[in-house]
């Protein structure tokens, strides 16, 4: 195991290195400079020279990726063009916000997806059974955005439970505004999830292996957490840990919505002002983070099923 984990870990460095690639050449072919961005009004000629030049944008393009991939080797994320403070410091509050909406959406999913998809395989063809998959048949038609928009007007604008948006001081505080973004997400990635455990579980229940725990005189309730239960969840975890990966993607997005001050939502602003630096940066973290999470699912993967042998 130790050694499967270091040669992924390996494996991440030229992947990382095609990511920076690719964003940092796809970034400059974005219409528009940082320098023109942030002079405004003031952008005459001479201005927008002066300034490209101090931003050492006005060097080869080469020239410039080699910069910061010399940067990124001593882990200088570098400058905010728009901020003027280091990267790094911008972007170490924004993504503990963002990491809070994942952890309390991960929590959310697991309370959804988990129960309904288990009943829901133990009441094939039932009412429960027929209205979860209808329900959540129409979820997954539904954009997250729209979604999140509806539960504001409906939890937040009419009963007043929750905030509208903003991410709150302290623990509680912080949870109470997390709630409706993580639960956007939530219902967002939960359908797949329940349709895939409610399959699992179907089929494992009738494997061999399951008719002869039942033969042996085993309770019910110990056959289907010891034996069917176990082998359901294997692939219902590969999909949580992929939709993970998703659920970073979409956080940017809903962080807009519910104007949390997340790393997506500074991410898209940077976008618009040519903020090279940050976009290079919670770009990369991003993507990094995803890899780290697939090498953790896989790992899970070998505890749920222990014939998994790492090669």
């Amino acid at each position: 195991m130790g050694q499967y984990i270091a040669r992924r870990l390996a494996q991440m460095i030229p992947v990382v290195f095609g990511i920076t690639l690719v964003l940092f050449f796809l970034l400059r072919l974005i219409p528009g400079d940082p320098a023109s961005v942030m002079l405004g009004e003031r952008a005459t000629d001479e201005a927008v020279a002066r300034l490209n030049h101090q931003l050492g944008l006005d060097q080869p393009i080469y020239v410039q990726y080699v910069y910061f991939l010399r940067q990124l080797a001593t882990l200088n994320l570098g400058t905010s063009i728009r901020y003027q403070i280091p990267v790094s410091e911008l972007l170490g509050q924004r993504l503990l916000v963002s990491l809070s909406v994942v952890a309390v959406t991960l929590v959310l999913t697991g309370l959804i997806a988990f129960p309904l998809g288990i009943l829901a395989a133990l009441k094939k063809d039932s009412l429960l059974d027929n209205a979860v998959r209808s329900v959540f048949v129409v979820m997954m038609l539904m954009p997250s955005f729209w979604v999140g928009i509806l539960l504001i007007i409906f939890f937040s604008v009419q009963l007043g439970l929750f905030p509208v948006s903003g991410y709150g001081d302290g623990l509680l505080d912080h949870l109470w505004h997390l709630f409706l973004p993580a639960l956007t997400i939530a219902l967002a990635i939960s359908p797949v999830l329940v349709r895939a455990l409610r399959s699992s579980i179907l089929e494992a229940l009738d494997a061999d292996y399951v008719r002869t725990a039942r033969a042996k005189g085993l309770r019910e309730r110990a056959v289907i957490v010891g034996h069917a239960l176990r082998n359901a969840l294997i692939p219902a975890t590969t999909l949580l840990g992929l939709s993970i990966g998703g659920l970073m993607g979409g956080t940017v997005i809903l962080e807009k919505v519910f104007s949390l001050p997340g790393a997506g939502a500074l991410l898209i602003d940077s976008i618009g002002a040519r903020d090279y630096p940050v976009v290079q940066a919670a770009t990369l973290i991003f993507a990094t983070l995803v890899i780290l999470i697939n090498l953790v699912t896989d790992i899970v993967y070998s505890f749920l099923d222990p014939r998994v042998r790492f090669a």
